[in-house]
Formats: structure tokens, sequence, C-alpha cells
């Protein structure tokens, strides 16, 4: 499994739907600022990070007779930790992910379609662009605060492809939070014979999530 080809799709979710609110008012380039998780959740996690990389989307977007060329910057800040499972000894495995988007507004109002979408479309979006990731089942949520803020974070058991291994795994989504400017998801990855500690990890990690990365420091 390409993680960051996976989870980039999140960054580019319904970006025609953009038309005709952005270019045309002078609003044709958006970057977020990448997120990321405290050291202190890592340190208790045993996750090794971060990984930060520009997923840029271009598009051109027709309002009408006007056309614009509109430029998105999502950041996508990866943890891994190795784990040792079935044929794969010592695999970067368990993975989480800090996706940032930009909130993109335009006339008064946000129009990145990731402010409203739940777990379930998050995981719809991932499912129906990449074929490493296969028959996802919903399996429950609960309630996780990040960053202050209330809100969903739902379990799917799902079949990967991860370094020519067929795993079952499972993805923890969290619905998206908002920063002054952007909105986070993140999501947990890792394989279902580990769920008794990576479960546990995936809430902390979730718990310490930063707005601001300071990937100097």
């Amino acid at each position: 499994m390409e993680r960051r080809t996976l989870l980039a799709g999140l960054g580019v979710a319904g970006l025609g739907s953009l038309a005709g609110c952005l270019g045309v008012v002078g609003m044709d380039e958006h970057e977020s600022t990448p997120g990321g998780v405290d050291p202190d959740a890592l340190e208790a996690t045993g996750y090794d990070g971060p990984d930060v990389e520009d997923v840029v989307v271009r598009e051109a977007l027709e309002a009408g007779p006007l056309s614009e060329e509109v430029t998105v910057v999502n950041h996508l800040t990866e943890y891994d930790r190795s784990v040792g499972i079935g044929p794969l000894e010592a695999a970067r495995a368990a993975v989480f992910v800090v996706l940032s988007t930009p909130k993109v507004g335009a006339l008064g109002r946000n129009v990145n379609p990731v402010e409203e979408m739940s777990a379930d479309e998050l995981v719809d979006l991932l499912e129906s662009n990449y074929d490493d990731v296969e028959n996802v089942d919903r399996e429950g949520d609960d309630d996780v605060t990040i960053l202050d803020q209330e809100t969903t974070q739902t379990r799917f058991a799902a079949e990967a492809d991860f370094e020519g291994v067929s795993l079952d795994v499972y993805l923890h989504v969290s619905e998206a939070v908002e920063t002054d400017d952007d909105l986070l998801v993140t999501i947990g990855i890792y394989p279902q014979e580990l769920r008794t500690e990576e479960e546990s990890n995936v809430e902390t990690l979730m718990k310490g999530v930063v707005a601001d990365l300071d990937i100097d420091g």
C-alpha cells in the first residue's frame, strides 16, 4: 500500500465543486499549515516521525466565460512504528497520519467539502479511488477530543496490500476539526492482530494532535 498516495485522496476531495467560487473572486491559491502530534504522545506510543509531505492539487475551474487554475496545498504528516506481523518481521505497518487541508473560503463561507464529510464518506473516498484497500466494513465509533473539540472517530475493518502482503487491518478515521485557517483529519492504520495495543496508541495520538507542527523543533 502506498500510504501517501492512498491518503492523498482526502486532500483532493470534491475540488471540482469549488468551481464558480474561487478563481473568479481572486482566490486561486490556498495552503494549509502542517499539523502534527505532541512529542509527549509520541514518546508514550513509540511512534517515530514526523515525515511531512505537501499534497498539491491543481485544477482548472470554469464559471461561465471565466476560467482559473486553483491550487490547493494540503499537508500529510506521517508517524509510524515498526511491528512484527506474519511474514512482515519488522515492517513499519502501524501508521498514524494527520492531514491538514485549507478551509478555502469564498463569499463568506467555507467551500472545502472535507468539513462536512463523515468518517464513512472519507473512507468511501479512499476505497473508491485506490485499489490497495478493499472490503471495508464499519465496526463502530467513539467520541474523541482533538484540539479541544469533540468529534467522532470511527473504526473500520479492511484488507490492505502492504509491501506485497495482504493484511487484515483496522482504520481509525476522525472527522474534521478546525484550526483558525485549516481542517484537520487523522487516520490510524494497523494490523488487526495488534488491536489490543495499537487502538489505545491511536487514541493517544489523536488526543495529542497539535495544529501547528514545529518541524525544526
